[in-house]
């Protein structure tokens, strides 16, 4: 289902899912970058939002989870290199998940850090829209 959005043919991520974790990879370049060469926060948020939000969907199996909120922080330029946002889910409950992310560059320097704020959908995990069992 990820692998398949279009979006995701541009940005390239590289998506790993544990329980209640995720880590997404976005290798850098020039087309993401502002005028003053480096990365723009656009690119931030999607790696910190999709990291985050794939760990909280990985503890509901049944209904598709919606971003309900995001705070970020961006901490300091990336221009080369690779994204790695790393994401946790801090707590859970029945009508909401709250996950922290933290994103480095490929030397460990730490370049953000957010936490997203996930609901349960009514919109059913089926294969009408994508959804496939690992």
């Amino acid at each position: 289902m990820y692998a398949g959005a279009p979006i995701n043919k541009y940005f390239r991520p590289r998506l790993t899912i544990g329980e209640g974790r995720a880590e997404l990879r976005i290798p850098v370049r020039p087309e993401f970058f502002h005028a003053a060469n480096a990365v723009h926060g656009t690119v931030y948020f999607k790696a910190m939002d999709d990291s985050a939000f794939f760990a909280a969907a990985s503890l509901v199996e049944d209904v598709f989870v919606l971003t309900a909120g995001f705070t970020l922080h961006l901490l300091r330029p990336i221009a080369a290199g690779e994204m790695i946002a790393t994401a946790t889910v801090v707590s859970k409950s029945r009508s909401l998940i709250v996950a922290d992310t933290v994103v480095h560059d490929g030397e460990g320097a730490q370049l953000a850090r957010g936490t997203g704020t996930f609901m349960r959908s009514s919109i059913p995990l089926t294969e009408e829209i994508g959804y496939r069992l690992p």
